[in-house]
């Protein structure tokens, strides 16, 4: 999230900042035990839901289990998106290969909600678990927690969607990025 949200500072920043974080989170250990924490949310969270769909009580309950399964869609495809990218279209996976889908018509239509409803997701997720963390609090700042945390993620899902889109910073995507959602017949 970090990384994404440098882009608000300027793509400059953002590309600059990316390559030092790369230093860490692409050490093969390191991106090899990341890889695994991902497969295990995905999984844990995905059984997690399915165990308890019959024991869920509550709206929170079952925001807390939309959220994860939109958290867990996300994971997985954007996970899967950035190793194809890396690996088979030999694609350096930065702020031009996360924005390129915003540029490209129709796949807009797809990566706004895809991108908003994501992170939306993560933050409505974390106010969920900060509702069960609060259960000696009142039930009204329990529900503010919960509240809040989907309001601010509206907001950063926001500035992040305008930012892939260039409505904060105009910018032109490179070519060999768009390229990879060129229809076959033009």
């Amino acid at each position: 999230m970090t990384n994404h949200l440098w882009s608000l500072a300027g793509i400059h920043e953002h590309l600059a900042f990316m390559e030092l974080a790369r230093k860490v989170y692409r050490h093969a250990a390191v991106e090899s035990l990341l890889l695994f924490c991902v497969a295990f949310q995905i999984f844990s969270g995905l059984w997690l839901v399915i165990r308890g769909w019959k024991q869920r009580v509550g709206a929170v309950a079952w925001i807390q289990a939309l959220s994860g399964c939109v958290l867990a869609f996300f994971l997985a495809v954007h996970v899967s998106a950035v190793l194809f990218g890396r690996t088979v279209l030999a694609l350096d996976t930065n702020f031009y290969y996360a924005a390129a889908g915003m540029h490209v018509s129709p796949y807009e239509f797809f990566f706004a909600p895809y991108y908003f409803l994501a992170v939306l997701a993560l933050f409505t997720h974390l106010g969920c678990a900060a509702y069960w963390l609060l259960q000696s609090s009142a039930l009204k700042t329990r529900r503010w927690a919960v509240g809040l945390a989907m309001l601010a993620g509206a907001a950063v899902s926001t500035l992040l969607v305008l930012s892939l889109a260039g409505k904060l910073q105009p910018f032109e995507v490179p070519a060999r990025y768009k390229a990879t959602y060129a229809h076959p017949d033009g």
